[in-house]
């Protein structure tokens, strides 16, 4: 499979030219129209594929296991309790030593620069699977749950994204809202986030995606007014309010958080608030009547479950284009 990303590292959404973009979103149609004919072709025969993990996963461990293994290839998932990482070897080291041994490194990993020393020291193509602030492979699968769904996008042109607007809603910290974010003023989509003044966005980040936006026509907006966000939304989007980790910084801590987002709760309220074909979606996994509405969730055209799919569709399309 011929492509200008073989052999090349994902490090975010923007370590990809926006044709590079399409020709993942199409590679994506064509390998999961082939998965659901049951035609099938073996591109990564002869491949071994390294996934490290240093946070539990779902989605991510299912999705790339199961494409690789759909694909052909080998997968070794390698948590912190198989490496030597956990004993105190560095992650320039661990590159070094999986180069010699694997074809490419899918890693989920704590840290953006985990990620920056894996490419660095690396000498095989390294796919960020989720890093702190760094979701590429969500992102794709987003845009092409988008497609799907939204008759805007006509024939996976890139140029159709162009004008639609993503509404965020809930905690602009997370490192969802920031994937988002740089994934549409890339796009030259509009973006709304809707969160109380306490969870902006780091003005680092509205800075960043701003200089973007001058260049591809978007619009960005940070608003504590949900049902305006709402307003003209195409796709509206949320994340879970309590991320990975969080727990630890106690439950009094926890709950005031959640009280000052309470009225940010994506639900029937805010949907109604959008156009009519509005798309709701979710990254997963969802904490019901936290963030989103059971009612939303359990929706006969409820997209986040296609959105969930599409991650591996997306992941194999990307490891064919890289290694294949």
């Amino acid at each position: 499979m011929q492509s200008s990303l073989r052999g090349r590292s994902v490090r975010s959404i923007d370590s990809l030219s926006l044709d590079e973009v399409q020709t993942v979103l199409r590679t994506t149609e064509l390998l999961k129209m082939r998965h659901k004919s049951g035609k099938e072709e073996k591109l990564l025969d002869g491949k071994v594929v390294a996934c490290i993990f240093q946070k539990p996963s779902t989605r991510t461990k299912v999705s790339f296991l199961s494409g690789i293994s759909e694909l052909g290839g080998t997968a070794l998932y390698l948590d912190a309790r198989d490496m030597q990482l956990g004993r105190g070897e560095t992650i320039e080291d661990t590159a070094r030593v999986l180069s010699r041994f694997v074809d490419a490194i899918v890693a989920r990993v704590k840290r953006d620069e985990d990620i920056d020393m894996l490419i660095k020291y690396g000498s095989v193509p390294i796919i960020n699977a989720l890093s702190a602030d760094y979701h590429p492979c969500q992102a794709l699968a987003d845009l092409f749950t988008m497609y799907e769904h939204l008759p805007q996008i006509v024939g996976l042109k890139i140029s159709n994204y162009k004008g639609l607007k993503i509404t965020f809603t809930g905690d602009g910290t997370d490192n969802m809202a920031h994937v988002v974010m740089r994934m549409a003023v890339k796009l030259g989509m509009h973006v709304s986030v809707a969160c109380p003044h306490e969870y902006w966005p780091a003005q680092t980040i509205i800075d960043e995606v701003t200089a973007t936006a001058k260049k591809t026509g978007s619009k960005v907006e940070i608003t504590d007014d949900i049902y305006a966000a709402a307003k003209g939304a195409d796709v509206l989007y949320t994340d879970t309010f309590v991320s990975m980790g969080e727990e630890t910084k106690g439950e009094e801590t926890l709950q005031k958080k959640l009280d000052s987002l309470k009225h940010y709760i994506l639900d029937e309220k805010v949907v109604a608030a959008a156009p009519r074909g509005v798309l709701v979606m979710h990254p997963l996994p969802a904490h019901r009547g936290n963030e989103i509405s059971a009612g939303l969730m359990d929706a006969s055209d409820a997209v986040m479950w296609d959105e969930a799919e599409n991650r591996k569709h997306v992941q194999k399309a990307l490891l064919s284009l890289i290694l294949a």
